[in-house]
């Protein structure tokens, strides 16, 4: 098992001491950039909000992003499972 690194996470307008695998930090770094780029969107689209709201909002976009595209790997692989049993249907009823 590797050995944990520290990083600062900046979310919002808060900084974090957090540890991480070596080999998670670039998609650690990506996901907050991810984060705080979505923050500065929902400052533009709903002035007057305090941090909190807006790091709810993210984290509802974040979470429903997620479902989202676990949701469409679920159909795409019923997909695929589906067109295999119309190929074997043709295979066998097919003179080849």
């Amino acid at each position: 098992m590797s050995e944990l690194i520290a990083i600062s996470a900046l979310v919002g307008d808060r900084s974090y001491r957090i540890k991480i695998r070596p080999e998670d930090e670039e998609v650690v770094r990506k996901t907050l950039k991810t984060i705080n780029d979505k923050i500065l969107e929902f400052k533009t689209q709903f002035a007057g909000k305090d941090m909190q709201d807006y790091i709810s909002m993210v984290l509802l976009w974040y979470a429903t992003e997620q479902h989202a595209g676990t949701a469409a790997g679920i159909e795409k692989e019923n997909l695929a499972e589906r067109l295999n049993s119309i190929e074997k249907l043709l295979d066998t009823h097919l003179p080849g």
